[in-house]
């Protein structure tokens, strides 16, 4: 439940059309709701923003579904990461329509649901996601799809790394007018470097476990990216897409919406 929402029940309670007892049932579950597995946060969105998020490795289906529950039924949307296709077709067949709008995205193994009738976010702004090499996708995807969910205008531009400079110099001008920029790469990890030095937006790179042996499952592209000589680099975890789209889409997010 978001401020809006809160709001709304406050309102109504103002003049008449709502029962202090009917208020009280709609607040029941702030600030979260233990639902035995899980302590659901619906406080969240009053905190920072933005709803909790489904984090789906080591998850049932069936845990997954029952926490979707859960958000949408207080009123806020959905978006669950790192599923598996089991996890996703639950998603599918439990929500489906004409009740819900359900995107599934199988190479960023995320979920996006929204109740049909909920009004569709307006993107702002915008996001640059940029990944090195098509096997980085995976990742360039989920920061992708996490940007759009927390109300960015987000966009790709895939396989531009530093083996070919060409590629990335072709799109100067988008590059140019992102207000912030998630840099995916593995191997060398040398790309988040050179978006660094073309632009003045704050770059976050995202080291991806893509490499071989040397690379260290992504270590190598982390410490090249943590030992950037561009300012303006931030680094998050390897493969952490998700980290990576969430910070975009707060620097992206206009001032007056951060100070609510």
């Amino acid at each position: 439940m978001d401020k809006d929402a809160i709001r709304q029940v406050l309102l109504q309670v103002a003049d008449g059309t709502l029962s202090a007892e009917a208020a009280l049932e709609r607040l029941r579950d702030l600030p979260f709701e233990n639902i035995g597995f899980a302590h659901v946060d619906h406080h969240r969105p009053l905190r920072t923003g933005q709803p909790e998020v489904i984090f789906g490795q080591g998850k049932t289906a069936e845990q997954v579904v029952a926490i979707a529950e859960r958000l949408l039924g207080s009123g806020s949307p959905v978006l669950a990461t790192r599923l598996v296709p089991s996890q996703q077709e639950a998603l599918t067949q439990r929500f489906a329509a004409p009740a819900f709008r359900t995107d599934i995205d199988p190479v960023a193994r995320t979920a996006v649901i929204r109740p049909a009738a909920a009004k569709a976010p307006t993107l702002r702004g915008r996001v640059l996601v940029v990944a090195a090499g098509t096997s980085d996708l995976p990742v360039a995807r989920e920061a992708l799809v996490t940007a759009r969910a927390m109300g960015a205008r987000a966009e790709a531009i895939v396989d531009v790394g530093v083996a070919g400079l060409h590629r990335l110099l072709a799109y100067q001008k988008q590059l140019r007018a992102a207000r912030a920029i998630v840099v995916v790469a593995g191997m060398e990890g040398a790309l988040a470097s050179v978006v660094g030095g073309l632009v003045a937006a704050p770059v976050i790179a995202v080291p991806t476990s893509v490499g071989y042996g040397a690379s260290f499952q992504g270590l190598a592209a982390l410490l090249s990216m943590l030992n950037s000589c561009a300012a303006g680099v931030l680094v998050t975890n390897i493969d952490n897409g998700f980290g990576g789209g969430y910070a975009a889409a707060l620097i992206n997010r206009p001032r007056r919406a951060q100070s609510g």
